[in-house]
């Protein structure tokens, strides 16, 4: 295939692009989903193409095909110049790309137990002993589980970048996600429901590693709990602790898309939203020094594992919060030229015949030294919320509100009873500047973050450690 990369590379550089790029990307997906313990979606699907974007005058035009030979490359090569050249002489501000230094190299992510060894009939029966060992749980409560959908996603993508500025990147990567969305039920005390989501960049190796079938049960448990025991919770001005879940998906949804820079620029409006943040928002105090927040696309078999962009710069880790300071911003090669950096890597797309857009990878809270116990027993009176049951947030990521779900009444430094749906109603800053201690137990949940339209869901991780805030009004 790279000899097709490269000849749409020469067909649009001979036609008089100042700039081309191609990739060729392959995406293998098998899908299981078990409900109520019967299977009932089975699909295997692979989607694959060769994209070329080019860059002329300015003005950048991208196309796509799924056909293989010469002439298909060669007219989705011309059709990209055919498009650049169409809107140059109306576009303002033109388009740049900045400097990169650019690499060839040949990744591969081996699994130690690669999916294809493991027979359909084999998933399945996996699938059914969880759904087994979840009701298992819920029932040694005293609860019922009278609704389960588990999901497991299996998918090996294959990526090939090549640009005219000299990046020639190979990668492999196998993905594995497991989905479960659980709902307790008790005819007096109503429903609660659980959605938890595990991935990582590995074979099939991660279902041994996460022992689904011990995790499940436990969820199950607290879930029936939460609804036969739960109590009213506390309102008004509070110490509050939250678990890494809920960090997780503060950092993301209150840190991550604020920073991304296309967002900044206004690309994202009309789309996924705004930002609160400006383009001369770098050194802006959003919270205590102990607030230091990242995203990191190498970390070894995360879900959101890369080490080359779409546009072939070599990533790293990026600082967006520093001591609670703003310190940079998610950017692609034509973002980092509009603000004068160097891109961070942060260009990513979902498909063969998607653009690569500005996205986060891993992002998260970094560790600090308590133990939990040691954040928790300066609290005289407060709630400790685990684990979310909802989320939201304006357009700009500024106000949100996050409604706990395993939550507990903290007395004198002790957890006492489960309380129900807690509700943290809070700005961005007001979130942030109320940190004065950070625990040491990070941990990462797995996700599908959405950008873009057409809509690009990509994997990624959110995570963090415990967290302590004072002085925080719950509803």
């Amino acid at each position: 295939m790279e000899d097709l990369v490269r000849y749409g590379l020469k067909v649009a550089e001979n036609l008089g692009a100042e700039y081309v790029e191609g990739r060729f990307q392959s995406d293998v997906h098998e899908t299981l989903v078990l409900k109520n313990g019967v299977p009932e979606v089975s699909s295997y699907v692979k989607l694959r193409g060769i994209s070329i974007r080019v860059l002329y005058r300015g003005s950048m035009g991208f196309a796509s095909t799924n056909f293989m030979d010469r002439d298909s490359v060669k007219e989705a090569a011309e059709k990209a110049f055919r498009l650049a050249k169409a809107v140059e002489r109306n576009l303002n501000p033109k388009i740049e790309l900045s400097e990169e230094k650019f690499e060839s190299r040949r990744l591969e992510v081996k699994p130690k137990v690669d999916f294809a060894d493991i027979d359909l009939e084999s998933k399945f029966k996996t699938l059914i002993e969880i759904d087994r060992s979840s009701m298992s749980g819920a029932e040694e409560a005293g609860g019922k589980l009278p609704a389960r959908i588990l999901t497991l996603n299996c998918s090996v993508t294959e990526k090939t970048v090549i640009n005219s500025d000299g990046a020639d990147v190979h990668s492999t990567t196998p993905k594995i996600a497991l989905n479960a969305f659980l709902t307790a039920y008790h005819p007096q005390k109503g429903t609660a429901q659980r959605y938890l989501s595990l991935g990582e960049t590995a074979g099939w190796e991660s279902m041994e590693k996460w022992k689904p079938h011990e995790l499940l049960r436990s969820e199950a448990s607290i879930l029936a709990k939460i609804v036969l025991e739960a109590r009213e919770p506390p309102s008004g001005k509070l110490d509050v602790v939250l678990g890494p879940e809920v960090v997780g998906i503060a950092c993301h949804e209150s840190c991550g898309h604020p920073s991304e820079a296309d967002r900044i620029l206004g690309r994202e409006a009309a789309q996924a939203g705004e930002t609160y943040l400006k383009p001369d928002s770098i050194g802006m105090k959003v919270g205590s020094r102990e607030v230091t927040v990242v995203d990191d696309p190498t970390i070894p078999s995360s879900f959101g594992f890369y080490l080359y962009d779409d546009e072939g710069v070599r990533a790293r880790k990026r600082v967006l919060v520093k001591e609670g300071v703003i310190n940079e911003f998610l950017h692609n090669r034509e973002t980092a030229r509009r603000f004068g950096v160097s891109s961070n890597a942060s260009s990513r797309a979902n498909s063969y015949d998607r653009e690569p857009i500005v996205r986060m990878a891993n992002t998260y809270l970094e560790p600090g030294d308590y133990s939990l116990e040691e954040l928790l027993e300066d609290v005289k009176d407060g709630v400790y919320i685990k684990k979310f049951m909802e989320w939201n947030i304006d357009d700009r990521r500024f106000n949100q509100r996050y409604v706990g779900l395993e939550s507990y009444r903290i007395e004198d430094g002790e957890l006492k009873e489960l309380v129900k749906n807690p509700a943290l109603e809070v700005t961005t800053v007001g979130l942030w500047s109320a940190v004065d201690a950070v625990g040491k137990d990070l941990e990462f949940q797995a996700a599908y973050c959405g950008k873009g339209d057409p809509m690009q869901g990509i994997p990624v991780w959110t995570g963090g450690p415990s967290i302590r805030l004072r002085g925080i009004v719950l509803r």
